[in-house]
């Protein structure tokens, strides 16, 4: 019997299902992953905005992390929304002590799309030196790129220079998203440390963009954690949330409505 590769997500709820713990979980089903979830806090949230957000208490939040590591185990671990400092620290002392060789996909979840930060400067510093260094990969948008290295990214130059930056934060692959640029695609790039690589992608206009950094990042985990390569699983997510995106529901709320995380079994050649 082929047991599925189990993958854990470390991030906050969104009430309204689109984006954090309720699209990851989506998302690694989809690709064949048995999802588990450590919640780090409830929010208030719908297509519209978000209303309100609870922290979970960080002692519970490394309760969760060590009874699935425990049983049934993790092959991989995706994170989001970590919101203080406190959250964090107990996150990496998990990690420290059960986490060895697990690949972390860390989704610094720092700027929201308006622009407000969603974490303060003491978390943020609690990311680069607990968790940075312990994820085999950090997929920062380009808001989050600029915050995590103070740079203003214009142009590839500044672009690539923010690459090596965070790279040498914590000797981990950073994928730097382009959906912020404008053109017909959009281009993501990675940096291992010693090349570039592009992801090109045709541009999907629609509403139905809620979630695409959650699910982005949770799909590269359950590839990670299926055994491929990193290029390979970042290929493979991007086709996914592509897929996603196309089949998006932006009609499913009055502002930016969810993807279709389910977009796969209503098209059997997509697997």
């Amino acid at each position: 019997m082929n047991l599925p590769a189990r993958i854990l997500t470390i991030a906050g709820s969104d009430s309204s299902g689109g984006a954090g713990i309720q699209a990851d979980l989506k998302t690694i089903q989809a690709l064949g992953g048995y999802g588990m979830s450590a919640l780090t806090a409830i929010t208030a949230q719908n297509t519209l905005g978000v209303f309100g957000v609870h922290a979970i208490p960080a002692a519970m939040v490394a309760q969760q992390l060590e009874a699935v590591l425990d049983d049934p185990g993790v092959d991989a671990i995706k994170t989001g929304m970590l919101l203080n400092s406190r959250i964090i620290d107990a996150i990496a002392e998990v990690l420290d002590e059960r986490g060895a060789g697990i690949p972390l996909v860390l989704d610094p979840v720092m700027v929201a799309t308006s622009g407000a930060r969603l974490i303060d400067e003491e978390a943020q510093e609690s990311i680069i030196t607990g968790l940075l260094a312990r994820s085999a990969l950090i997929t920062p948008n380009l808001p989050e790129a600029e915050a995590l290295t103070g740079l203003r990214i214009t142009d590839q130059q500044s672009l690539e220079a923010a690459g090596h930056i965070i790279h040498d934060l914590g000797g981990n692959a950073v994928l730097i998203k382009g959906g912020h640029r404008e053109g017909d695609e959009v281009v993501d790039y990675l940096f291992d440390g010693a090349e570039w690589t592009e992801f090109r992608a045709p541009r999907i206009q629609t509403a139905g963009g809620h979630g695409t950094g959650c699910t982005l990042a949770s799909a590269i985990a359950t590839r990670l954690g299926q055994g491929i390569e990193l290029k390979a699983a970042i290929e493979s997510a991007k086709l996914y949330l592509n897929g996603a995106l196309q089949h998006a529901w932006p009609g499913l709320g009055k502002g930016t409505g969810p993807l279709n995380h389910g977009w796969m079994d209503a098209d059997p050649g997509a697997r």
